[in-house]
């Protein structure tokens, strides 16, 4: 049985419709890659798997239970059995990294400050913070503040974790060693991942499947493989990473058709406006080639 699943989804914002009837199942213990362009309803899904949202339509169903129709202490529930790293680690400034890890054990727990101590020196062992206990978030390498915010997402032993994009603003090193510690918390705990990102290295290092979207779409869910032998063209246009004819190039376009029109130039001036549309024409044609 999935542990999660979505059923014919639909999230709207000022009537734009964001995602359009998605369907999807996660496993136990696979890792889900959500993959897919800026403004694709990667996040947008995120939100409606951890409860932070409802749809117009549709449901999501976490452990047997349609997070959109349960009672409050069931969405508790729910969500404490999810952890969750944020894009941006948001981490309190205000709070050391041991206080930021803590403190999902002192609000939901009732575990004495002996023990709260002891599992939070465990979870930033994980992930290699153990020396860096006593330092506030503003002190800490953009790794640092992702690798800390995996700590808290652990606090709590969830069944379920979830990256909003980790490698967002790394180096490609830094980037890796969060993908390797993602394979790690995966094999050591046993837990369902399921990672939101639009980096192709990290995708396919840590999937077990990936869901592709587009336009608030799936194009596609399989495994890596079968993901990298799609022929759909936007799938392709993603992996193969070809640019679409920008806005700003269609209305420089635009513009430098209609300001010749509108102009008696000297010869001078046309001469100089036939090299410039020659340049123009010759730029355009160069993108549709690598397309």
């Amino acid at each position: 049985m999935a542990i999660i699943s979505v059923r014919d989804l639909v999230v709207e914002f000022d009537g734009r419709r964001v995602l359009d009837g998605l369907n999807l199942e996660i496993e136990p213990g696979e890792t889900m890659v959500l993959l897919g362009g800026s403004g694709t309803g990667k996040s947008t899904l995120l939100r409606q798997i951890i409860g932070l949202e409802r749809p117009k339509s549709g449901s999501v169903s976490v452990k047997g239970v349609d997070i959109a129709r349960c009672s409050p202490a069931e969405l508790k529930q729910i969500r404490l059995s999810m952890g969750v790293a944020f894009q941006d680690g948001a981490l309190f400034n205000s709070l050391t990294v041991k206080e930021n890890v803590a403190l999902a054990l002192r609000e939901h727990t009732a575990l004495s400050p002996s023990i709260i101590e002891l599992v939070v020196w465990m979870n930033l062992a994980v992930v290699g913070l153990a020396d860096f206990e006593n330092l506030l978030p503003q002190e800490l390498s953009g790794g640092m503040k992702k690798r800390a915010a995996v700590a808290r997402a652990l606090a709590l032993d969830p069944e379920i974790l979830v990256f909003d994009e980790p490698s967002a603003g790394l180096d490609p090193i830094v980037a890796a060693e969060l993908d390797e510690l993602i394979l790690l918390l995966k094999q050591a705990f046993q837990m369902t991942v399921i990672v939101v990102t639009h980096e192709l290295p990290s995708a396919f290092r840590i999937a077990d499947r990936i869901a592709m979207l587009y336009k608030g779409s799936f194009l596609a869910v399989g495994t890596k493989e079968e993901i990298k032998a799609s022929q759909n063209p936007h799938i392709r246009q993603f992996l193969d990473r070809v640019p679409d004819k920008t806005a700003s190039e269609r209305a420089a376009e635009k513009y430098f058709e209609k300001y010749v029109q509108s102009q008696a130039p000297s010869p001078r001036q046309r001469k100089w406006w036939e090299r410039a549309e020659a340049g123009f024409e010759k730029y355009v044609q160069s993108q549709e080639v690598k397309r």
